[in-house]
């Protein structure tokens, strides 16, 4: 069974992308919302407190999501060291899950620092959605209710497109032009072949 990693910047449409897979057949694994879940894994919750502090809880089951992007995002020290807590725990829970999952030709590693963070040297291959810059910010903006200035702030904390495109070996355009059903089915296809 080939893995293959799924990935695009904030407000991109890999989202979009991993259900039309998951409608196609194929498993998906969000490491972005699997993350989400680590934060309240109890020893994983002591070293974000001791980072962080008390405040990136509002309670034992609720992470304070702006107060932690304010945080994370504005400092790439403190980015760097949450994402030293958090994705050692993912790749584990990722590999636990993939064993679940024999019998499929392949899986999908859906993650949004895929490239940033290397993960993708360890998978079979890498499918990145790009979207243009301006799309991408209207996009976020309704999504999360951000400031322009708050948007920006993300957009510099990954990778730019150009910077991934060599890295990648798939590319899925999302300008609202280009059919992503189209473009993901030839993708699976290759996948399949291959």
């Amino acid at each position: 069974m080939k893995t293959i990693g799924l990935t695009g910047g904030i407000g991109s449409g890999k989202s979009t992308v991993a259900r039309i897979f998951e409608v196609m057949g194929v498993p998906v694994y969000y490491s972005d919302d699997r993350a989400k879940e680590m934060y309240y894994v109890p020893e994983i919750k002591e070293k974000v407190i001791a980072l962080l502090g008390k405040e990136a809880y509002l309670s034992d089951h609720q992470i304070d999501k702006k107060f932690i992007a304010n945080k994370i995002f504005s400092n790439t020290d403190l980015l760097q060291q949450i994402n030293n807590i958090i994705h050692p725990a993912v790749k584990k829970d990722f590999a636990e899950w993939a064993t679940t999952k024999q019998g499929h030709i392949f899986v999908l590693k859906e993650s949004a620092l895929l490239f940033e963070t290397g993960i993708y040297k360890t998978l079979d291959a890498s499918i990145l959605v790009v979207s243009p810059e301006q799309l991408r910010a209207k996009r976020i903006a309704k999504r999360d209710n951000l400031t322009e200035a708050e948007v920006i702030t993300r957009f510099k904390s990954q990778m730019n497109d150009e910077q991934k495109i060599p890295l990648a070996t798939y590319i899925i355009h999302n300008d609202e032009e280009c059919s992503l059903i189209e473009q993901t089915l030839k993708i699976k296809e290759a996948l399949q072949s291959a």
